[in-house]
């Protein structure tokens, strides 16, 4: 992989990790228009996992103070709750546990929502790597399907619970919404913010509960196939692969800041659309004998 293949899949995977697209779909597609590595599927997804530690990096960075305020109280909460100086603390959430405070109940949360990606993900591992996982027509089929379900959940969810109304049934719907994004074409922020909508949250916070859970997974998936890629990616591309994975951080910044803004006075039908859109292009594509399922 050269230095141009790099920051070409950097630049899509920060414009589409954020942004309910599928980050996925477009990196096929980016794959096969610049050729990496002559298709390897195994190469390819490694690849996609290292570039998509640019855009993790660029969620700490945007969420810098949220992850400070979280794991700060979340010792400080515990520690008192072992050494028995635990007292109720005051606050408008009134779902946790009184001596929690509203960051240490959020990172709970983040916790629990994060566990049923990571049973799914540890038992399918090998499928979630391999060939199957770039098949254009599941990838068009979710890209549709989760479009479908998105713009449900924008019609049936109410739209009113914030951050400090968020309780483990709703972390759990949106938990169990991440799974699908396992699922190439699903999205995993198109999946948790729908998931996050259908639980009744606005979608603001939707999305920054999405952006807030995907930070472990794609943080122990990026640094598990960390280790896989020095393995077996040629030693030559890791260069271009950090300019890609820092072009990747910088373009997802901006993708956070612009999907937050966006959210706070628009719906996500203009994505739904773009997904539905898609989904049928690569379909008529696929019938058409024009592109292939699989490299």
């Amino acid at each position: 992989m050269d230095l141009i293949q790099a920051i070409i899949l950097g630049i899509v995977q920060g414009l589409t990790e954020f942004i309910p697209v599928s980050s996925t779909a477009h990196l096929v597609f980016a794959s096969r228009y610049t050729g990496i590595y002559g298709g390897n599927p195994e190469q390819i997804t490694a690849t996609m996992a290292v570039i998509q530690l640019g855009t993790l990096a660029a969620a700490f960075v945007y969420f810098a103070s949220d992850i400070w305020s979280i794991s700060t109280s979340f010792l400080r909460d515990h520690f008192a709750l072992i050494t028995g100086r635990r007292g109720e603390i005051e606050g408008e959430n009134k779902i946790r546990p009184v001596w929690m405070s509203d960051e240490t109940w959020l990172g709970w949360l983040i916790v629990i929502g994060s566990v049923p990606v990571g049973i799914v993900g540890v038992i399918f591992k090998e499928t979630i790597e391999g060939a199957l996982t770039k098949d254009l027509w599941i990838i068009s089929v979710m890209l549709i399907l989760v479009a479908v379900l998105l713009q449900i959940a924008e019609f049936l969810g109410r739209q009113r619970k914030g951050l400090k109304e968020l309780g483990v049934p709703e972390a759990l719907i949106v938990g169990c919404s991440q799974v699908l994004a396992l699922m190439p074409g699903a999205s995993r922020s198109g999946s948790t913010i729908m998931g996050g909508l259908f639980a009744g949250l606005s979608r603001e916070a939707a999305a920054r509960f999405s952006f807030l859970l995907m930070i472990p997974a794609i943080t122990a998936s990026g640094l598990l196939e960390l280790v896989e890629a020095w393995k077996i990616l040629p030693q030559e591309s890791f260069a271009s692969l950090a300019i890609g994975t820092i072009a990747a951080g910088i373009v997802g910044y901006l993708s956070i800041w612009f999907l937050l803004a966006y959210l706070r006075r628009y719906s996500t039908t203009v994505f739904v659309i773009y997904r539905i859109l898609l989904g049928a292009a690569i379909l008529i594509l696929l019938w058409q004998g024009m592109i292939t399922p699989q490299v």
